[in-house]
């Protein structure tokens, strides 16, 4: 930009990067070397690619929007006699691409452009995501892990444990694409679709866990009830921590999903240990004796 007597000078910014958190978008536009400092005396437009999408008037107060991008205005218009003729919108009205800004106060204008670029990011912290996918492979090995203790060691009907491995399969198959869609990057809206995927279907778990032990011991005991009661509490804490997570942007509440998911995956193991040794305890019983 000639920095002549007519011409108005910009701080210069080459460019502004937005991600897929921000829900407003600042085109940055400043002029250094006003004289007038009056903003009845200026006019600003704001163009894309040759159309113009703002325009403020000064000398009438009137202003111009285009009809793609309703929401645009002044940053402030306070500040525009102090030279500041930037532009605000919502992300989702402003294109990726150039745009220029051209501000004239009587005899003077100049113009600056700037280039808008959308950054991809993690919604969440890459390792916490790592412990999250472990804990959820922990809790499908431990399920199946009961059921295969079931099969090899309790005397049940078989179609009662067909129902259970049905639905284990069923939980196995949304853990998967829970891992897919949760771990990958550069899709935040993925990353909180996987998310609900780790967390909502747990519920299964709690269904699960309780036809397991009805299989197994006919009547739940108080032990059972223990167990499936330690499970619905940390499935409260991870879906606590889930709504948490996807209401801001971007997260630092993985750990409270975290406790919740360890919590089930300990009550897992537990229960684990307590139909292998229920069922031994049972075959045991069952073993003739000479």
């Amino acid at each position: 930009m000639d920095a002549g007597s007519a011409q108005l000078v910009f701080s210069p910014v080459d460019f502004v990067e937005r991600d897929a958190c921000n829900t407003t978008v600042v085109l940055p536009c400043h002029v250094v070397n006003l004289k007038e400092h009056n903003d009845s005396n200026m006019f600003v437009a704001w163009k894309k690619q040759g159309i113009v999408l703002f325009s403020f008037d000064g000398a009438q107060q009137r202003v111009y929007r285009h009809e793609t991008v309703p929401s645009a205005n002044l940053l402030s218009q306070q500040d525009l006699s102090k030279g500041t003729a930037s532009l605000k919108l919502k992300s989702s009205e402003a294109e990726d691409g150039n745009y220029s800004c051209e501000v004239t106060e009587l005899n003077r204008e100049g113009e600056t452009k700037v280039d808008l670029r959308t950054v991809t990011g993690r919604q969440f912290d890459f390792m916490e995501s790592v412990v999250i996918s472990v804990l959820l492979f922990l809790i499908v090995v431990f399920y199946w892990a009961q059921i295969g203790v079931i099969a090899l060691k309790c005397e049940t009907v078989h179609k009662n444990k067909t129902y259970v491995a049905v639905g284990c399969a069923i939980f196995t198959v949304l853990a998967v694409i829970a891992v897919v869609l949760f771990i990958q990057g550069g899709n935040i809206t993925i990353n909180k679709v996987g998310l609900g995927f780790v967390v909502l279907p747990a519920v299964i778990l709690m269904v699960l866990q309780y036809y397991i032990f009805k299989i197994v011991l006919v009547d739940v005991t108080r032990k059972g009830y223990i167990l499936i009661g330690l499970q619905s509490f940390g499935f409260v804490v991870a879906l606590v921590g889930f709504a948490l997570c996807i209401s801001a942007c971007p997260s630092e509440l993985l750990s409270v999903v975290i406790a919740g998911l360890a919590v089930m995956a300990f009550e897992d193991l537990l229960a684990l240990l307590y139909m292998y040794t229920s069922c031994s305890r049972m075959k045991d019983h069952q073993t003739p004796r000479n």
